[in-house]
């Protein structure tokens, strides 16, 4: 039996769409259609409802028992490759999804380690926040993401990363107390935070939101480089991971600011979809692990 038309019945099975397979196994629609026929005539048994229209495709009652077998087939056969030990014949494309916070600290070792143990392999990078890494896990569109997690779906596996501790930072031209501040003494400055879509800002915002007195002023922003430019240019006081900024804090073009309130550590996971079986995935990811814990981080 053809392994790649198992494959491909899988891939379409997911995804719902025979375009959307194609694109993910790097061919033509026409190509997937082709295998999924020849599968059919094979097997003798129709897999999927062809209708007209935009819609996704739907299995058959016996599309639908068969498809468990399918996955079986893959999964064992990943997993040879795997216990053989065949990272370093393994190529294709890894999507990578990231958030800025990675970028800043690990990634780079990460990418070295990626090309020294599987340099057949191409990545596909994508820097953006967790929400929209998630969405692109969820719709296939992403193999891996390194976001903050874990992300609740059945269907995407998820590893512990590292933590990285926030620290409340402002320049030293503001002259702020060296003493503990109340969060009311801060908002006399725009407080510089994550994008709103974030966990982070979600947090922060409700905390100084409880506040009698002024309404606060805050500049998100989706790019974390861009909150460290203004929080080194004086524009206002923010929150930022410490392994980050450690050595601005060292050199003293930050100041770390002492408040009676910190928001919560980010945690953050290696995800990736494991059904169909993902194997590239599931080695990048366990890589990643091995990366931050190298890193110092837990």
């Amino acid at each position: 039996m053809n392994f790649k038309r198992l494959e491909t019945f899988v891939w379409v099975a997911t995804l719902g769409s025979f375009r959307k397979a194609a694109e993910r196994q790097c061919t033509t629609q026409p190509a997937i259609s082709s295998r999924i026929a020849a599968l059919e005539e094979e097997l003798g048994a129709k897999l999927f409802v062809r209708e007209v229209g935009p819609g996704p495709v739907a299995l058959t009652a016996k599309g639908k028992e068969l498809l468990p077998y399918a996955e079986k087939i893959i999964f064992m056969s990943e997993q040879l490759r795997k216990r053989a030990n065949l990272s370093l014949s393994l190529g294709g494309i890894l999507r990578l999804g990231v958030s800025e916070t990675i970028v800043h600290t690990w990634l780079p070792d990460f990418l070295r380690r990626l090309h020294t143990d599987m340099p057949n392999l191409e990545v596909e990078m994508t820097v953006d926040v967790t929400s929209n890494l998630r969405i692109g896990l969820q719709d296939r569109s992403l193999d891996l993401a390194f976001l903050m997690g874990p992300v609740s779906d059945p269907s995407i596996a998820d590893r512990e990363l590292c933590t990285f501790p926030l620290v409340w930072v402002a320049s030293p031209e503001l002259a702020l107390p060296k003493r503990l501040l109340y969060l009311e003494e801060l908002i006399k400055w725009p407080i510089i935070t994550y994008a709103r879509t974030t966990k982070p800002y979600a947090e922060i915002s409700q905390k100084f939101r409880e506040l009698d007195g002024p309404p606060v002023r805050f500049f998100s922003s989706s790019s974390l480089s861009a909150c460290h430019r203004l929080t080194l240019d004086a524009v206002g006081i923010s929150t930022l991971p410490h392994a980050m900024i450690a050595q601005e804090l060292e050199e003293g073009s930050l100041n770390r600011v002492r408040a009676i309130w910190t928001p919560s550590a980010l945690g953050f996971t290696a995800s990736y979809p494991d059904v169909p079986f993902n194997p590239l995935a599931e080695l990048a990811a366990e890589l990643a692990v091995a990366v931050a814990k190298d890193y110092g981080l837990k």
